[in-house]
This record gives structure tokens, sequence and C-alpha cells, in this order.
């Protein structure tokens, strides 16, 4: 898992591109974006709950504490950490 605790100050917006149904659950930069893996489908809120669930994890902070601010049913979603 990638260590995303440089970017866990508050007020800090993060900018994430969600792959659902991938083949395993993983938090990935790459070329400075950060991509986010989740196994479950996208039906429900299911997919944003892994993904805050991830996201939570990478950031060392708790899952409370990340707000989803736009792309609740897009791919592309932004976050701010309270």
């Amino acid at each position: 898992m990638t260590d995303l605790s440089h970017l866990a100050r508050p007020g800090a917006e993060i900018a994430v591109r969600v792959t659902p149904r991938a083949s395993r659950n993983a938090v990935v930069v790459e070329a400075g974006a950060i991509r986010v893996y989740v196994t479950v489908v996208p039906e429900g809120g299911r997919a944003t709950a892994a993904v805050v669930k991830l996201l939570a994890r990478a950031l060392g902070v708790a899952k409370s504490r990340l707000t989803l601010i736009r792309g609740e049913t897009a791919r592309d979603k932004l976050f701010r950490l309270d």
C-alpha cells in the first residue's frame, strides 16, 4: 500500500481516480495522480465506501475525517480532509 501520510493535513483536497471491479484493492500514485483500485462493484455506494476505507488507511487518518466533495457516482472523485 502506498503511504500518503505526507498529504494528511487539515483542509487538504485530494483528487483520486477510481477503478471499480479491479483484481485487487490498492492505492497507487501514477504520474503524480492518485489511483484507487477496489474489487467491489459500483452499486449503491459500495465502491465509494471502499475507496474511503483504503484512502483513509493510506493517509493514516480516520475514515470520518474524509469528506466527499465531488464525484459521488463518477470515477474521478475529490475528497477533503477535515
